[in-house]
């Protein structure tokens, strides 16, 4: 086995990319920054688009600055994005308009016009998938029940991540963890779910060859490389979805008794499995089924996370008061505990034009008094994705008839110390917290095994507990919290 090896990873979230260097040496994985960019999606008369040219500009950048900095010398690179959002290609695999954000409001009533020509027990039966309107599947149907032509004129459709690693290489795959994501793939099948699509009317030859996390998808471009500077260097599919290279990271030690959070704009709250648990309570329960690594299920919840707490922020700065997230963390710490309760996942807080508002107006509607001020909302939002994370903890452990003794929290919003201090408060568990970068480093890992610097994914696991630190959080005040979790059940999702 080769005792170093140097990985690029290109990691891009709802807010912003980075380009990180990561690298395999004894027994442990360092990441190193080489250039972080925002991600600055356009509204257009109206509708909201991705600015994917842009990305891939960045990512070059990225490239470049890599091989100045660092050098050409590298094992394998990657791309890992958000999940559900794709391109369509025509049959010059030119661009057919441009990527929508699945925030778009185009997928609003989608869902149900939809149910209206396949159920949604038959929906959710043949892919294991949680209903959300951004769905892939539904941004599909969007674009069929609109009568816009480019369906009929589409070949190929990539997602994202997929998109970008075309781009690179010249070659065309959808990656297993990201189309498990769109709500068109069987996960028993293990194919999309062809007899679902065509009943829809999507036509199912848009979809491509699947291949796993690991594969080595091609070289980087000669026009790449040459544009560049940079070598022949092998592209490989990470688990592109970046809770999949999330997850592959979460320090865990090979027994069943953990869940993981992955907490950033998005909250996903789950447990690996074996296999799919596709069954009526998980149906209940909106849980969803999607692709991990090395043979694995994400079991998991999506929850709205701390995309709430990020638009109230731009709230605040519109009216002229720009706070650092660690100001709102500090100001909320000395705000009353449990002055209102919100549900993180109601459909107001999808993309409304003032979060702040939409919290106050959710208050109102459920009898509660709006929180004053901002040190109050920022405990609101807090409190309420605690007990929100709780909620889907029993439902997991109902469905799959363990106990889960331990939740790793990874990713950027485990900085938000009050945030996994509630988690562990209303989940009565204890917490481990990091590491802080898992993305990019379950993005590295997957690389590293495949080829052949890491062994398995238990021992990279055993490198990123090795490599990282992890802040252990134990619960408190349960009394307080099991009485605010009453309320949140009762009043909120009752």
């Amino acid at each position: 086995m080769p005792d170093r090896g140097r990985f690029l990873t290109f990691d891009l979230g709802a807010e912003s990319g980075r380009a990180v260097l990561g690298a395999v040496e004894c027994g442990k994985l360092s990441l190193t920054d080489v250039h972080r960019f925002p991600n600055e999606p356009q509204r257009v008369l109206g509708r909201f688009y991705w600015d994917t040219v842009r990305l891939f500009a960045e990512i070059k950048k990225g490239i470049a600055l890599c091989v100045q900095e660092h050098g050409p010398a590298l094992e394998g690179m990657g791309v890992d994005t958000w999940g559900v959002d794709y391109a369509l290609l025509d049959s010059n695999d030119e661009l057919l308009g441009l990527p929508y954000h699945y925030r778009d409001h185009r997928t609003d009533g989608v869902m149900n016009r939809t149910f209206e020509i396949v159920p949604r027990a038959d929906i959710y039966n043949a892919t294991g998938i949680q209903f959300m309107q951004l769905n892939t599947l539904f941004q599909l149907m969007a674009q069929r029940l609109s009568g816009s032509p480019i369906l009929d004129q589409a070949q190929t459709l990539l997602f994202t991540p997929d998109l970008l690693h075309f781009w690179l290489t010249g070659q065309k795959a959808n990656e297993f963890t990201i189309a498990t994501t769109s709500q068109c793939y069987d996960p028993r099948a293990r194919d999309w779910a062809r007899p679902m699509l065509e009943r829809l009317g999507i036509p199912s030859r848009l979809f491509g060859e699947i291949v796993e996390p690991g594969t080595v998808l091609g070289l980087l471009h000669p026009s790449v490389r040459s544009e560049l500077g940079a070598g022949a260097v092998p592209v490989i599919a990470p688990a592109t979805h970046d809770t999949g290279s999330a997850v592959a990271a979460a320090p865990a030690e090979g027994k069943d008794d953990w869940a993981y959070i992955s907490c950033g704009t998005w909250s996903l709250v789950g447990v690996e499995t074996p296999g799919p648990v596709i069954s009526e309570k998980t149906l209940e329960y909106n849980l969803t089924n999607e692709g991990g690594v090395y043979g694995t299920t994400r079991l998991l919840r999506n929850v709205m996370g701390l995309w709430i707490l990020q638009q109230s922020r731009r709230s605040w700065e519109r009216q002229g008061h720009a706070y650092t997230y660690e100001e709102l963390a500090r100001q909320a710490d000395d705000a009353p505990p449990f002055a209102a309760l919100v549900d993180p996942d109601a459909p107001s807080f999808l993309n409304p034009d003032d979060m702040v508002e939409a919290i106050g107006a959710f208050c109102r509607e459920t009898g509660q008094r709006a929180p004053v001020g901002v040190a109050s909302t920022v405990r609101t939002i807090i409190e309420s994705l605690a007990l929100k994370y709780r909620w889907v903890i029993e439902r997991l452990e109902e469905v799959t008839g363990g106990r889960i003794e331990t939740i790793h929290m990874i990713g950027g919003g485990i900085q938000n110390r009050g945030l996994c201090q509630a988690t562990a408060d209303a989940c009565d568990r204890r917490v481990l917290a990091g590491p802080v970068e898992a993305t990019a480093a379950g993005n590295v890992l997957v690389q590293a095994i495949a080829t052949g610097h890491v062994g398995s994914l238990e021992a990279g696991r055993a490198m990123i507990r090795a490599s990282f630190p992890l802040v252990e959080y134990q619960p408190q005040r349960r009394a307080d919290w099991d009485a605010a979790y009453s309320l949140f059940v009762t009043r909120l999702r009752g």
